[in-house]
């Protein structure tokens, strides 16, 4: 007996029901590249979280004995000029990194996103302010502004995080500012305000939730630049002040100077670098695809 007949409205119905959100992660599984990205982004993740169980040496612990060994089955990417396994350390390595980066972007979208839902739902002379002052802090090279705030702040992991975040809030501000411009004459914002909604209800209940998708593929985006941002402060001798702390630029500056002679030593934690940054890149720009209401198929 053959099964009834759907009618097609029910099955328009069912497609406008699933939303932008199911809509969206369906697109996303169909995007090679960001699953690829999501896999090496687990793959980080899991191996932050797993360290300890992973690694087959404490990250502190060596000999002066095995001191510059090359890779082999007992030290799988060789020994640092301690004598201490690599590959532990790039596996602890990954819990700094993983930490710092999610930190600093976490509170870079809090107060860069405050400073924009200021600037894009009040408008006005409260707009003006605070995008000069957000205007001053794109002006000053990111680098730049992070070595300032450490030396200022003097050395260490909360400092990193703070001074990363202050790097990235100019620009979660401006994008979520934009995102409310935009949505500020929208037929559904109008009607609102017409039946007497107030400021602060047009902007917490209709605006913001409509605006964070920008901001969500920039976060994503940005905690790639975070991680490098957090061992390129290492690298220049800004990371944390305990140097026997296993974080991936220390490390790199750490070797420098063994570069002939081990040069093992900077090719694994520039890999775990790359890899990551990767994996982040590949995820944000898959999200930007699939949140795209233009690129809905």
């Amino acid at each position: 007996m053959a099964a009834p007949a759907i009618p097609a409205g029910r099955t328009v119905e069912a497609r406008a029901s699933r939303g932008l959100w199911s809509d969206a992660f369906r697109r996303l599984l169909r995007n090679g590249p960001a699953i690829v990205g999501l896999l090496l982004i687990a793959l980080f993740v899991l191996t932050a979280v797993f360290a300890p169980m992973i690694a087959p040496y404490p990250p502190l612990a060596g000999s002066l004995a095995d001191r510059l060994q090359p890779p082999s089955p007992i030290h799988l990417m060789g020994t640092d000029m301690q004598g201490r396994d690599e590959f532990s350390r790039v596996i602890y390595g990954a819990q700094v990194s993983l930490v710092a980066g999610v930190v600093s972007v976490v509170m870079g979208v809090t107060i860069g996103g405050l400073i924009g839902a200021l600037a894009g739902g009040l408008g006005g002379k409260v707009d003006s302010v605070l995008m000069r002052v957000v205007d001053v802090m794109l002006s000053i090279p990111g680098i730049l502004l992070a070595i300032g705030i450490v030396a200022w702040l003097d050395r260490g992991l909360p400092q990193i995080m703070f001074a990363v975040a202050m790097v990235n809030v100019p620009i979660f501000a401006r994008i979520l500012r934009g995102s409310l411009l935009s949505l500020r004459e929208a037929d559904y914002v109008t009607a609102s305000r017409s039946v007497g909604a107030s400021g602060g209800r047009l902007l917490a209940r209709h605006m913001l939730p409509n605006s964070l998708t920008p901001l969500i593929v920039a976060a994503t985006l940005a905690l790639a630049t975070a991680i490098i941002d957090v061992a390129g402060l290492g690298f220049l001798g800004l990371g944390p002040p305990d140097p026997r702390t296993p974080e991936w630029g220390t490390m790199l500056t750490d070797s420098t100077k063994f570069l002939r002679q081990a040069p093992w030593l900077i090719i694994f934690p520039g890999v775990a670098i790359v890899i990551t940054a990767i994996g982040f890149n590949l995820l944000g720009d898959g999200l930007r695809e699939s949140l795209d209401p233009r690129m809905k198929r």
